[in-house]
């Protein structure tokens, strides 16, 4: 009889009269913009000329290297985000929880850009790859920056960190 007497008791502590207002959800958690960082510089080469230089975010860790563009609305003007690895393997990136179209370039050891994945779709699960060739370094770009810049496969990269 106690037990029943507790669970009816625990019921009714539960239930709210049936005029009375629904409790409120909570707000919904603002997600945090994650501002631009500037670890150094990269340029965009063709033969012996220098076609420009972009501010880079370095993401060489696990954390940064996962995180990429997650959480960023913008970019700044002449910006990107580079990505290195340890080795070079072929590469897959995937925009699911990236809110911004991107242009994706892959770029083997040496720096030359072995694949341009151009204004990638934004929030998609869908895996962008290099096209089955190795990989080392990736850029990430705002979306038409390599059409608006005329960057094309075969261009190379080279960055270096501010000191």
């Amino acid at each position: 009889m106690r037990v029943f007497t507790l669970t009816l008791l625990m019921c009714c502590v539960g239930c709210a009269a049936p005029d009375a207002p629904a409790p409120a959800d909570p707000p919904p958690a603002a997600e945090e913009t994650i501002p631009f960082r500037k670890d150094g510089t990269l340029d965009f080469l063709r033969g012996d000329d220098t076609l420009l230089t972009v501010d880079i975010e370095i993401a060489d860790n696990d954390s940064s290297i996962t995180r990429g563009m997650m959480q960023r609305d913008s970019f700044p003007d002449m910006s990107a985000m580079l990505f290195v690895f340890p080795n070079e393997e072929p590469r897959g990136f995937w925009m699911a929880n990236t809110p911004l179209p991107l242009d994706i370039l892959f770029t083997a050891a040496d720096g030359e850009i072995v694949h341009i994945a151009k204004y990638t779709k934004p929030l998609s699960p869908q895996t962008i790859e290099s096209g089955g060739l190795p990989a080392q370094y990736v850029v990430e770009l705002p979306a038409g920056f390599s059409d608006q810049h005329g960057l094309i496969e075969t261009d190379r990269i080279e960055w270096r960190r501010d000191e």
